[in-house]
């Protein structure tokens, strides 16, 4: 298994865990929010939850890109919420072997984390939102957010074949 995505809520530490997990193996770091077109950020940021609709071109363009990759050398790290098993699935299409770590956290701590986020599109106001979108994974790698990111990482690891 060469790509995995780091999954969760927003404010659980998906780009910091993804992107350490990529630096620790030498691998490559994708953001899903950066692929979002602009409509989609725009919505988040006046707290207007996306509907599927609007998620489907952007998890296919993630899909498209994860698949452009599989054929390299690098492990692949995608942070991406990937809440519902739908779009779990759509992102693991043509890529049967795609790994997904879910990180696991409560919504009073995610909700603190969010309150302390800077120039970031996402409203804490969503953060329900998410919650009640969420299907957590039955086929994941899941670690709880409740240690530092250096320790999920040093945890994730060895799950993933990776230990140093």
């Amino acid at each position: 298994m060469n790509e995995f995505v780091v999954m969760g809520v927003s404010g659980c530490g998906k780009s910091t865990v993804a992107g350490m997990l990529a630096s620790r193996t030498g691998g490559i770091f994708l953001d899903a929010d950066d692929f979002h077109p602009p409509e989609n950020k725009a919505k988040m940021a006046a707290a207007i939850p996306l509907t599927d609709d609007d998620r489907w071109g952007w998890l296919d363009a993630l899909n498209r890109k994860l698949r452009s990759l599989a054929a390299g050398e690098r492990t692949v790290f995608l942070a991406c919420s990937a809440l519902k098993q739908a779009y779990r699935d759509r992102l693991r299409d043509s890529l049967p072997s795609l790994g997904f770590i879910y990180l696991r956290g409560t919504k009073e701590l995610i909700c603190g984390r969010l309150r302390s986020r800077e120039n970031h599109f996402m409203s804490p106001a969503l953060l329900d939102s998410q919650f009640a979108t969420l299907e957590e994974p039955e086929d994941a790698i899941t670690v709880s957010i409740d240690k530092p990111a250096s320790d999920l990482v040093e945890e994730i690891l060895p799950l993933i074949g990776r230990a140093e």
